[in-house]
């Protein structure tokens, strides 16, 4: 553990922030078009693209997305008018999953509401829930005063390094509804990156022979690709140690020792499943698979790639990584090994051996994915990864709130109407578990051990605490039904003071 003065550290800079990018042109719609008022409310310019090559940082940017006739649910019964519908609010507009234009109807499984991305109807009496997204979820913008009859609802499918504030729990007990990574929320998204069971089968595209032929020309038995540097989970000091037992290629900006060819130096193709990069990173028997943040759950395609093109992952990232699997022979995990060091002698293991390096390769085969639930999670979701017969995961999570506040509304005006016979509707909270990642650790040694002046160090462990700080800010806020969200600051200095005299 950090000690308690590092614990209390602030940073000069808020938690980071990663933009949408492409999520403008996310449009595939399960609804019917809705009449509202014109006026447009100007949110501003958003936070700046920074995207870093190779770091794709949500599958959003992957989806591909169609229009669709008007969409009903067959439980839907809905009568009523545009005017009679509850609003959601899409606090951040870049992300409103809809075609050009500020409102939509829509019209889910047993319920329609309307969908805006307006935020002059913040204070409406129909406005029954806002929808944030997390990355763009800050304590010094929240829409204040909270408003007693609306929830709160959050989607965040990316990095936890977006925004730490989220993985504590005054951060997110502020919402009501959660799609995140976790298994744990209410509209999981944990396999965003897995589009199907068929993606994992596909036959591995370089051979074990052509990749040993490749090895014995001196290709190193790793690959390592990485140009987003600097992240919590502190990769590049795990991959350096790495590096003296074993050899490594390693491309991009991070510990960079050999050049892509010319044709893949556009790291665009590295973003993408573009075939040439994708048969190119298939030729190494394994692949350095660390995510750049540590969270139960949050698996990116740093994972589900090396396992469709047929390269081994040596995985860091999820602790439950294991629960997610083909089976139980077909990644690395780098938390099951005491040290670099012994990683790299069983790599070297398996490097000489071709029977225990096919077995990491055996999932290939239908009849080697035993883990029940993979297999479950694929076939029970209801949302779909570039598949036009299903929704996508952001109008699916809509429509959950849209079905939960009818279903909320609906029991609070038969409380009114029978208080005696008609419980009120109960609230709602999210819990720690929707998203719940630890303190960042170094990747490789001891916190302790590291010098003072250690990157790292100064940057995302303070990061992490003084987003604490931000969460508890933001729900003193609201307890004091604060309408100025610039206040914050004031408020964290006041606790601050007070637990500083020892007051609670």
């Amino acid at each position: 553990m950090l000690s308690d003065a590092l614990q209390m550290a602030g940073r000069s800079k808020m938690a980071p922030c990663v933009c949408l990018g492409l999520l403008g042109v996310l449009c595939w719609v399960w609804v019917s078009f809705a009449s509202f008022p014109d006026d447009q409310l100007s949110l501003g310019t958003m936070d700046a693209v920074d995207r870093a090559a190779f770091q794709p940082q949500s599958a959003l940017s992957e989806m591909e997305f169609a229009s669709v006739s008007s969409y009903r649910g067959p439980g839907n019964l809905d009568g009523r008018s545009n005017k009679e519908l509850p609003i959601l609010l899409w606090w951040s507009a870049g992300l409103f999953p809809h075609f050009s234009g500020d409102s939509e109807r829509i019209d889910c499984a047993r319920s329609s509401c309307l969908a805006t991305s307006n935020r002059k109807v913040q204070l409406y009496k129909r406005t029954a829930s806002i929808i944030f997204y997390g990355t763009d979820f800050r304590a010094y913008e929240a829409p204040l005063p909270r408003l007693q009859h609306q929830t709160w609802a959050l989607f965040h499918e990316e990095s936890p390094m977006n925004n730490y504030l989220l993985s504590h729990g005054p951060g997110i007990r502020l919402f009501n509804y959660t799609a995140t990574f976790s298994r744990e929320s209410d509209y999981p998204l944990t396999l965003q990156w897995l589009p199907s069971l068929d993606y994992l089968l596909t036959p591995a595209s370089v051979s074990l022979e052509e990749k040993n032929r490749l090895r014995g020309e001196g290709l190193a038995p790793v690959l390592y690709m990485q140009s987003h540097c600097d992240v919590p989970s502190d990769r590049d000091r795990f991959v350096k140690e790495l590096m003296k037992y074993i050899q490594v290629d390693s491309y991009g900006k991070c510990l960079n020792n050999k050049p892509l060819p010319g044709n893949l130096e556009d790291t665009s193709t590295a973003t993408e499943e573009e075939q040439s990069f994708m048969t190119f990173v298939a030729r190494y028997k394994f692949h350095l698979a660390l995510e750049n943040g540590l969270c139960p759950d949050y698996m990116t395609e740093k994972l589900w790639r090396p396992l469709h093109q047929g390269c081994v992952p040596v995985y860091r990232g999820s602790s439950v990584v294991a629960d997610w699997m083909p089976n139980n022979h077909s990644a690395i995990v780098v938390d099951d090994f005491s040290s670099p060091q012994a990683l790299a002698e069983f790599l070297k293991r398996l490097d000489e051996n071709d029977d225990e390096y096919r077995e990491y390769l055996e999932f290939k085969n239908p009849k080697r994915v035993t883990n029940a639930r993979l297999l479950d999670a694929l076939e029970s979701r209801e949302w779909g990864v570039n598949d036009m017969t299903k929704p996508n995961y952001l109008n699916g999570f809509e429509c959950y709130v849209c079905d939960q506040e009818n279903a909320r509304l609906a029991a609070a005006r038969a409380h009114r109407k029978g208080p005696n016979t008609n419980k009120p509707p109960q609230a709602k909270v999210a819990k720690n578990s929707h998203m719940g990642c630890p303190l960042p650790s170094p990747g490789y040694g001891h916190v302790q051990d590291l010098p003072a002046d250690d990157g790292w160090l100064q940057t995302w462990p303070q990061d992490y605490w003084q987003s604490l700080d931000q969460a508890e800010g933001l729900e003193s806020l609201i307890r004091h039904n604060e309408s100025d969200p610039s206040l914050l600051w004031k408020h964290i200095q006041s606790m601050a003071v007070r637990r500083a005299r020892g007051k609670p």
